[in-house]
This record gives C-alpha cells, sequence and structure tokens, in this order.
C-alpha cells in the first residue's frame, strides 16, 4: 500500500467497512487481501483495516471474518494446527514509522469456541527515516527446511527479509533483516523446483481506474537473492517479470498469494483496485497460477462460449457416440472439373442432423474432429450460485440443444436430453499449471469419491481419480 496516498486510503477504509459487511454472491469487495486460506471446510481472507471475507465454497463471499489490530495488508499462514496472523499495525503512515505484528489463533471461524487471537507481537519496525517502511508483510513457510520467511516493505526505501521462529511467530533470534527489492510493495515469497520466487506489486494504489498496481517476479535459488528476471535485472535494481497486470475492466491488480490445491492446481489471490462493472470498487480476485518456462502467470477464469472439447491425450474430440452422417452435397475431391464456377459449400447443420438422432440418453466418445454439431458444446455460468475457489460451476450442452453432460452413478459420463441443473450436470473447469484444463462434475451420484473427465484410451472418455502426470486427465477448448 503505496504511502503517499493517505488522503484517499483513510476515505477509503470507511468505504470498506460498510462494503465487507454486506454479504455478496461472487463480489467480494476487499482491499490488500490475505493469502486465501482454508479453515475448517471454509474460506477466510482479511484486508486492510481489520475484518475480512468468508465463504462456504470458495466462490460465494460474504463479511464475517475477524482479525483484530485494524492496520493494514494482513497475510495468513496455516503452521501445524494454528493460524500464524501478520499485520501492518500502522497502514498508511505518512512519515513511514511501521511496525509489523503477529498473532495466534487455532481457528479462523468467529463461531468457534477454540477462536481467540494471541497478543500480538513486534517483528519489524521502521522509524521514518531509514530506507525502508515496515508495512505489506508476506511470510511462506519454507517446504524444503521448515524454515519460516517474511518479506516486507514499499516504495519507501527497500523490501526486506527477515527470519521468523515458526513456533512462537516472533523474530527468530539473532536474525537481521536483508535487502531483496526495491520499487515495489506488497511481497511474498513462492518455492518450486529448487527455485526461490519473489513476487511483488508494481505501480500506484488506492486511486480507483486511475491505479497502475501490477505483479511482477523474481527467482533465486537462494532466500536471501539476489532475484533477477527473466532478461537478468535484478529486482534490487527495479527488475520484474510481469505475471498479473489490469485486464479488461478489471484495474490494478495486487498483493499476491500463492494457493496449492494439489499437484497441478495451484490458484493466486489478488485484489483489484477497481472492478468498473462492480462500481469501481475494489474487489478480491481468484486466478489460476501457470507456469511457463519456470515463471508463474496469470491464467484465467474460464469464459462462456462454444467449443471444441479437445482431449490432450490425442487431439480428439468429445462428441455425441451416433452414426457419422456424410455431408450429401460436398463433391468428392478427386477428379473434379476445374471449368465449373466455384460455388462455397455450407457446412453441415444441427438442423441437417437432429432428426436422425436416437432420442434419451445417448453415450459419449472420443473421435476426429470433422467441425459436426454432434461435436460442438456450449459452455456456460449454471444457473445457481454455488461454485469453487475461484469459479462457479458450468452447465455444458451440445450447442444449440439443451442436452447435457451429466455424470453417473456408475462413475461414467453420458448425455442427457434436458438440462435441470442437477448437481450431477454442473462442472468445475480448473485450468492447471500447465495451462491445460482439468474437468469435473460438482456430484457423482452416490459415489463420495473426487473424479475427473478422462480419456480411457484413444475412444473412450469415462470419470476417473484426476493424475496430473497423465494426458489422459487433461482436456483443453478450441473455437469450433
Amino acid at each position: 500500500m503505496k504511502k503517499n496516498k493517505i488522503t484517499c486510503i483513510i476515505g477509503f477504509l470507511s468505504l470498506l467497512i460498510v462494503q465487507i459487511s454486506m454479504a455478496q454472491v461472487g463480489r467480494p469487495f476487499i482491499h490488500d487481501p490475505s493469502t486465501v486460506t482454508e479453515c475448517e471446510g471454509k474460506y477466510y481472507t482479511f484486508g486492510t483495516g481489520g475484518g475480512g471475507l468468508i465463504s462456504n465454497d470458495g466462490w460465494t463471499w460474504h463479511g464475517g471474518g475477524v482479525r483484530p489490530g485494524g492496520g493494514a495488508a494482513p497475510d495468513v499462514i496455516k503452521i501445524g494446527d494454528r493460524y500464524l496472523v501478520i499485520y501492518g499495525a500502522t497502514g498508511g503512515s505518512p512519515n513511514h514509522k511501521g511496525a509489523i505484528l503477529t498473532m495466534w489463533n487455532k481457528t479462523l471461524d468467529p463461531k468457534s469456541p477454540d477462536f481467540k487471537y494471541s497478543e500480538p507481537v513486534v517483528i519489524a519496525t521502521s522509524d521514518g527515516y531509514e530506507e525502508c517502511d515496515a508495512i505489506d508483510p508476506g511470510v511462506m513457510l519454507d517446504p524444503t527446511s521448515g524454515r519460516l520467511w517474511l518479506t516486507y516493505g514499499t516504495y519507501f526505501g527497500f523490501t526486506r527479509l527477515i527470519e521468523l521462529d515458526p513456533k512462537t511467530g516472533g523474530l527468530k533470534k539473532g536474525n537481521k533483516p536483508v535487502d531483496v527489492a526495491i520499487v515495489c510493495e506488497a511481497s511474498t515469497l513462492v518455492y518450486r523446483n529448487g527455485w526461490y520466487y519473489l513476487l511483488a506489486t508494481h505501480g500506484s494504489c488506492c486511486d480507483g481506474a486511475n491505479s497502475t498496481y501490477n505483479v511482477v517476479v523474481g527467482r533465486s535459488k537462494k532466500i536471501t537473492g539476489p532475484y533477477i528476471d527473466n532478461v537478468g535485472r535484478s529486482m534490487l535494481e527495479g527488475g520484474g517479470k510481469m505475471v498479473v497486470a489490469t485486464r479488461g475492466n478489471l484495474f490494478g491488480p495486487g498483493h499476491f498469494g500463492h494457493i496449492i490445491l494439489e499437484k497441478g492446481v495451484e490458484k493466486m489471490s489478488i485484489h483489484y483496485e477497481a472492478d468498473l462493472e462492480q462500481g469501481g470498487r475494489s474487489v478480491l480476485g481468484i486466478l489460476p497460477v501457470v507456469w511457463k518456462d519456470g515463471w508463474p502467470v496469470a491464467g484465467e477464469k474460464f469464459k462462456e462460449g462454444a467449443y471444441e472439447i479437445e482431449s490432450v491425450r490425442r487431439g480428439y474430440a468429445l462428441e455425441l457416440a451416433i452414426d457419422f452422417t456424410r455431408m450429401a452435397n460436398a463433391p468428392r475431391g478427386f477428379n473434379q472439373p476445374n471449368n465449373e464456377p466455384i460455388k462455397p459449400v455450407s457446412a453441415q447443420q444441427l438442423a441437417d442432423v437432429i432428426k436422425e438422432w436416437p432420442t434419451g440418453n445417448l453415450n459419449l466418445r472420443i473421435g476426429d474432429y470433422m467441425s459436426r454439431p454432434h461435436q460442438k458444446w456450449t459452455i456456460t455460468d449454471a444457473p445457481d450460485s454455488t461454485g469453487y475457489l475461484g469459479g462457479p460451476y458450468y452447465k455444458i450442452v451440445l450447442a444449440g440443444t439443451n442436452r447435457a453432460l451429466a455424470a453417473t452413478a456408475n462413475a461414467e459420463v453420458i448425455t442427457v436430453p434436458e438440462f435441470t441443473g442437477s448437481a450431477e450436470q454442473l462442472w468445475r473447469i480448473d485450468q492447471l499449471t500447465d495451462g491445460n484444463f482439468r474437468i469435473m462434475p460438482k456430484v457423482v451420484p452416490n459415489s463420495g469419491k473426487k473424479l475427473a473427465l478422462v480419456s480411457s484410451g484413444d475412444s473412450t472418455p469415462t470419470l476417473a481419480e484426476f493424475d496430473f502426470n497423465s494426458d489422459n486427465s487433461k482436456w483443453n477448448f478450441k473455437l469450433p
């Protein structure tokens, strides 16, 4: 959070208190959110000004999160069976005198009998004269060593790295801050495949749709740096490769948080400084994390539209298992006279073939894509308010019809004549870390298992456990 916007911040905090107290469906208003964290089946994030948001599914959010201490830009991490909450106590002091504090809780659920924060402990300060500002903390537990690290700082000087004691949440004895970046704020660390990644926010904040916030990254083999970007520039020299920037009507993404759901499925939590469709308010954003050439980049929330659903296994298309209908008006291709006028040939249309299809439930297969009606699918947000972390459930129907994709009690996938909105007809679509997609039914009837759409051989789609290491589990969506 940039310090020269103190007047805007005070006004914003007054508005924020009103906003986060209102229950919103898919419209979570917040600024400087902590990394989205799961606790007892619910998701939590906290923001500047105290309080925070809660979600039962990761998509429908409402106010009610409790975080004492006020201040700005908190972060949260689960260590063992406790949650460590870190926040900048001052939150926008114009003289850059800051303090960062930590506190513990057994749960994030304010309705739990175990809900009680410990007394806060100061772990970092700034005196207003040194070249650092103690605000905007970001925390990481190193999976290789179990050591706990925290970065902090804003545009006023350096971003710094300190080590904390994972048992107490306090500053590790004898630890001294290390400068790791400059000209950025709202930083955090991620470890992956032998590299430490420093993600930080560049640009200006707290000015609505005029904010220029964006998230950049550098990496190092050592936790203490130096952190170098993709063209060899150090983040101590202002370097950083772009991770996520303004997109469409969503302006100024910042405050990156990293969420690993399982192997191959990762998300980032951020806020947008302004969502024009939500009156220019600052909102929570959750996007897929895609790793490209060893660098993280923001994926996309799946977009509604008409698609070929393509198996990564072979490149074949998901289709109805019906008899192939030839195009009657198409020439055979050989020995055609070249002196006749060239006339366009119309593509096969749904009306040309649908009367020949059987009624009732129809099976599926995977076959060569021929741009035929039985291979084209329309995917739209399902008409309900539930979802999962970062997205709603989707309705998948054969284009031009209401024939819907559905899971069966036998862990198979079929199409049914009509979409009813039942749980086995709702689908989750996650972009994976390699850029491909996973498709999963909300419910497999009479089963508690979490199954995904897979390609069993070259021609048979079915439901099975997701395996990120297998192309059988992966799909892409192509414009038909």
